[in-house]
């Protein structure tokens, strides 16, 4: 595969896509599956776990997360739930988009807010109907996975709620993690959607590729991060990562955000901007052109950029309904070999409210991938001496009939996601199976000189 440095046409960028709203039917079936899972399991009660950070799992569910304060979804086996909630989000149960009965916890809400009606946690457990000796899942957002041990009993939700729960349990075995239910690339029911939530997560991965392109046609020497990270914002949509715009040296006095900082000719540069359904990010030099590298990095291209592509273009032509983790995972290591450019986590990962939901992707993986899976592109290198690469983007697979379903149900989606992989295909030169289909505009658009607009790799084909 042999990989060009190109002048392009810029791709079509969609401007101001709509919300798609999740269907009462799509949240009733979360509902359903999660039942189905939950008497599977043999789990009679399920508590998942939210706060601001960790709210994904809840609000699968709910349609909300707490915001400022932490929550509880309580869902009993035979269907009946409580809400769990603080002083500021009681008012949230009446619009939850699952029936749930609310349940005022103040140890939930912010400090020294008042604690009227305060009771022990055990009393808020009866009021759910949590019984002393059901047998429950805990799903807070971490899988504890290991090849060596059990981890079945770990949980990652505050000492304060678990240390209550052991204490009101007959006995402590029956306290399970069950975050597996949710996230497991084997089996977890939030690795895979229908045709709205695809649709539905399509809105906040348009945001992201919208922002990265006009982030990008933006950078020169003169202006600030600041100045470029403002256009990072979308829509007054919430951020799934934190969002960089860094130029040269990054975290300097401990700074993670933009800063003031200009931007000076041969800089090294980074962006990232993330909404839910999909995350872009970029990372280059502030030229031109190759004449203008760093004299110690005059090679970039032959020992970074263009490898890295050959293995983000081989990506996009081996990932496939049916293939397995493992599978993948050796492809991508053969041709991108971890132990010459330095990358350390997963090639890739599972996508959706969260920017990280988990994994298929790694040695020894049995997970399948399956029609309806939203995916990003994500391989880090790192290689010594180097400036990085970057051009991480959203994808989602879909077979035949849910193709189907999303280009009649939902045709402005299915435009410009068709347009995305004629753009990809033609002008890129990257061959797409039917079953993939691009989230965001600026899929496989990678202009690692940042001044010089049109200047993408290319695979020859």
């Amino acid at each position: 595969m042999k990989i060009n440095l190109s002048t392009v046409a810029l791709p079509t960028i969609h401007n101001d896509p709509k919300s798609v709203l999740l269907t009462d039917e799509t949240m009733n079936s979360r509902k359903e599956h999660f039942l189905t899972q939950m008497h599977h399991h043999s789990i009679d009660t399920a508590i998942i776990y939210a706060d601001r950070e960790h709210g994904a799992n809840f609000e699968y569910f709910t349609g909300f997360i707490p915001r400022f304060e932490e929550a509880c979804l309580v869902i009993h086996a035979n269907g009946e739930s409580h809400l769990l909630l603080g002083n500021e989000n009681v008012k949230m149960a009446a619009h939850s988009r699952i029936k749930a009965n609310p349940v005022h916890v103040p140890f939930f809400s912010l400090p020294n807010q008042p604690m009227a009606g305060e009771k022990t946690l055990d009393h808020y457990f009866k009021e759910s109907h949590i019984t002393p000796d059901a047998k429950i899942g805990i799903i807070g957002w971490k899988l504890f996975t290991s090849n060596q041990y059990n981890n079945s009993d770990l949980f990652d939700l505050p000492f304060y709620i678990i240390d209550s729960l052991m204490n009101y349990v007959t006995n402590r075995n029956q306290l399970q993690n069950f975050t597996f239910s949710l996230l497991s690339p084997k089996a977890g029911l939030r690795t895979t959607y229908n045709a709205n939530e695809i649709a539905h997560y399509e809105y906040g991965a348009s945001l992201a590729g919208i922002a990265m392109f006009r982030a990008i046609q933006e950078i020169s020497v003169g202006k600030s991060e600041k100045e470029i990270g403002s256009l990072l914002a979308q829509h007054g949509q919430p951020n799934s990562v934190t969002t960089i715009s860094a130029t040269g040296q990054r975290f300097t006095n401990a700074i993670i955000y933009p800063r003031d900082k200009t931007i000076s000719l041969t800089d090294n540069y980074a962006l990232t901007v993330g909404y839910k359904g999909g995350l872009s990010s970029r990372a280059g030099f502030v030229i031109s052109s190759g004449a203008q590298l760093p004299e110690n990095q005059k090679d970039y291209l032959v020992k970074v950029g263009k490898p890295y592509f050959k293995a983000y273009a081989t990506w996009l032509e081996t990932i496939a309904i049916g293939i397995s983790g493992d599978e993948f995972y050796t492809k991508i290591q053969e041709v991108f070999p971890s132990e010459i450019y330095g990358w350390s986590l997963n090639p890739g990962h599972y996508t959706a409210d969260e920017e990280w939901l988990s994994s298929p992707f790694y040695k020894g993986s049995e997970a399948v991938i399956k029609s309806g899976q939203l995916l990003q592109i994500d391989m880090i290198p790192s290689v010594p001496g180097y400036t990085g690469a970057s051009c991480e983007e959203p994808i989602a697979l879909a077979d035949k009939s849910l193709r189907t379903e999303l280009s009649q149900q939902y045709p402005d989606v299915w435009e410009r996601i068709e347009t995305r992989r004629t753009y990809i295909k033609e002008v890129i030169g990257i061959q797409l199976s039917d079953d993939i289909l691009p989230l965001s505009d600026t899929v496989a658009f990678y202009t690692p000189f940042f001044l010089n607009k049109t200047l993408a790799c290319t695979k020859e084909v």
